[in-house]
Parts: structure tokens; sequence; C-alpha cells
């Protein structure tokens, strides 16, 4: 980017500018503008304004990301996960993984249907290939275990 983010109006249309992509985590925006060469009092001042103003949300964040990377086949043990490494606050992340509505059970057994056809495995090995993908999205033990017997997931 051309210009320097060497003033409050610059920080802020940068800020502006990426929000409009996509909702952003605070930690997120930190980062970034503070990668394009925004001192840090600039950056605290204009994410006070912009949350002050509505326009940049923890909520509506974590709400978007769950909301996507459920929809993408990803399980909640994978999700807050990533929203840990973003810097995001655990109590916040429980929240929004338990208000998103989505029913992961139904997510898993969509994502196991389209990888696997809904073929139960045949053998020890099989079992472990399936298992293995499905703990990598992020879904519990438990209801890998349920799926693959062929056992309800409510």
């Amino acid at each position: 980017m051309s210009g320097m983010l060497d003033n409050p109006v610059a920080v802020r249309r940068v800020a502006m500018d990426l929000l409009a992509r996509r909702e952003h985590g605070r930690v997120e925006l930190v980062r970034k503008l503070r990668q394009r060469g925004a001192p840090q009092e600039l950056i605290d001042s204009a994410l006070d304004r912009l949350t002050e103003e509505g326009l940049l949300s923890e909520a509506r964040y974590l709400e978007s990301f769950v909301a996507s990377r459920g929809r993408a086949g990803y399980g909640p043990l994978r999700i807050r996960e990533e929203l840990a490494q973003r810097g995001l606050p655990r109590p916040d992340i429980e929240q929004a993984l338990s208000e998103t509505g989505v029913d992961w059970g139904e997510q898993l057994r969509e994502l196991w249907q389209r990888k696997f056809a809904g073929q139960l495995p045949v053998d020890m090995r099989e079992k472990a290939k399936q298992a293995r993908f499905l703990a990598y999205r992020g879904f519990s033990q438990e209801q890998i275990g349920r799926l693959l017997r062929g056992a309800s997931l409510d």
C-alpha cells in the first residue's frame, strides 16, 4: 500500500477497508495495521472509535467465523482452537459456539457422507482413516465413534 499510516484518518480508512471485506477481530486488525506500518497509539484510538460506532464487533466476528467454518465442514474443536490462536478469549469463543445454532452432529454426518459416501468402515485400517480425517476436521472422538458404529449422534 502506498503512503504511510502516520495519521488517524489513514489508519481509520485502512481499518474500514479491511472491515468492508469481512468481519475482523480486534487482534487481527491490530496485526494487519501494524504490518502496514501504523503506530500502536493510532491503531488503538482508531479501533476504539470503530468499536464505539458499532463498526468493529468481536461478537459479530465470532458469529461470522463460527458460521463460516461450520458451513465449510469444520467441527467445534477445530473452530475453538483457530479462534484461540487468533487471540480471542475462551469464554467468548464458548458462547459463540453454543449460540451458533449449528447442529454439529448433522455437520459431522454431512461431512462423512461427502467424504466417504456414507460407507461404514469394513476394517480397522479404514476405520482409522475415517476417524483421523474427522478428528482433523474438529469433531470429538465420542461423536466420531458413535458415527462409525452406526449409532445415533443425538
